[in-house]
């Protein structure tokens, strides 16, 4: 995964509110004035925070079919994909240099 993109990532999930948003999506999608209620904040304020979260690409707005005014956000398994791969990378890297240390602390071992 590119550095930019979890770094806007992590960037926008920085805000505790977004952190709280995202949580409360992990059980289903909710509409936005529900968000706001849940998370205790004004409308207008969780617009804000929807509208970084957009942005990044961790939530999904999407218009019910049975009224076009109304708005539901739901999480984006991209998002969480991306950030679940780059953590896997980044577990492999510390497990190579690890394996690494011990090779090298076993060959002193040896030597000595």
């Amino acid at each position: 995964m590119a550095q930019g993109n979890v770094g806007t990532l992590f960037g926008a999930l920085a805000d505790p509110t977004r952190r709280q948003v995202v949580q409360l999506l992990s059980s289903g999608p909710r509409r936005a004035g529900e968000l706001a209620s849940a998370s205790r904040t004004s409308a207008s304020t969780m617009s804000r925070h929807l509208r970084v979260l957009l942005g990044a690409g961790i939530v999904a707005d999407e218009r019910p079919a049975e009224d076009a005014r109304a708005r539901v956000f739901r999480l984006r398994s991209e998002s969480i994909d991306a950030v679940q791969a780059w953590l896997d990378e980044l577990h492999a890297h510390a497990n190579a240099q690890l394996m690494s240390f011990k090779s090298h602390v076993e060959g002193r071992a040896r030597d000595e």
